[in-house]
């Protein structure tokens, strides 16, 4: 089960995130790459913070086994948080290496982390090994979106 907490795992991600360019091409969804790495940055961000508490307090372990144990991949268009999507109240793109850095950075901080937000929108309470799977999963469907 790939995580961000394997080195080899988080290194293939940073290489990934490294041959994403500008101009690279969505295959599904609204995002320019540049507001995709913006969505991860923010996303990635906001689980470090070990006293927020996403909505759901509730344990939802069949939904939180779906989508970080099971093979599936994630659906294309799911709806965004307005806290994370940058047509709303997210982060807009400023310069890509500087928004990439952030994203890169995130990922290293998840795969290092003791302590994250206790719990995910949909998912309900999330343990830190379940944050380090969500964030190879999350960054994984946004590469692949871009084809990379």
């Amino acid at each position: 089960m790939p995580t961000v907490a394997d080195s080899a795992v988080l290194a293939a991600l940073v290489a990934r995130l490294e041959r994403l360019v500008p101009e690279s091409e969505r295959r599904w969804g609204t995002l320019t790459a540049g507001e995709m790495l913006c969505h991860l940055g923010d996303a990635n961000t906001g689980v470090l913070e070990p006293g927020r508490q996403d909505h759901s307090p509730l344990s939802r372990p069949v939904v939180r086994w779906l989508a970080l144990v099971s093979p599936l991949r994630w659906p294309r268009g799911a709806r965004t948080p307005a806290a994370v999507d940058p047509h709303a109240q997210g982060t807009k793109p400023g310069e890509f290496a500087r928004d990439r850095a952030r994203v890169i950075d995130s990922l290293k901080a998840i795969a290092a982390a003791s302590a994250m937000s206790p719990s995910h929108s949909k998912f309900g309470r999330m343990t830190v090994p379940d944050w380090q799977r969500w964030a190879w999963k999350h960054t994984d469907h946004h590469l692949r979106q871009f084809g990379v």
